[in-house]
């Protein structure tokens, strides 16, 4: 089976062939908080940059990300933290 983090970054590849990709798992951060389980995999952050986001405001951005992600969340992603950018932002 699939880690959540390694899904993420497969979906996002294949959503925005972005240039840059972080996937980063912080649900060690979130011990004890609403949504955490034990096993972890639950509170992410996101660090893209892609061409795909040209033109469209941060909050188009962040429903683009959450859209290609919404499975994620019916599998347990609790919390998502979305840093998106242009290649010319992130330059």
């Amino acid at each position: 089976m699939t880690t959540m983090r390694d899904w993420i970054d497969e979906t996002l590849r294949t959503h925005l062939a972005p240039t840059h990709l972080d996937v980063i798992d912080e649900s060690h951060l979130h011990a004890g908080h609403s949504g955490a389980r034990p096993e972890g995999e639950t509170h992410f952050r996101v660090e893209v940059v892609s061409a795909a986001f040209d033109g469209k405001s941060r909050v188009e951005r962040h429903r683009i990300v959450n859209g290609a992600l919404d499975p994620a969340f019916k599998r347990g992603l609790h919390a998502l933290a979305v840093r998106a950018r242009t290649p010319s932002e992130a330059a």
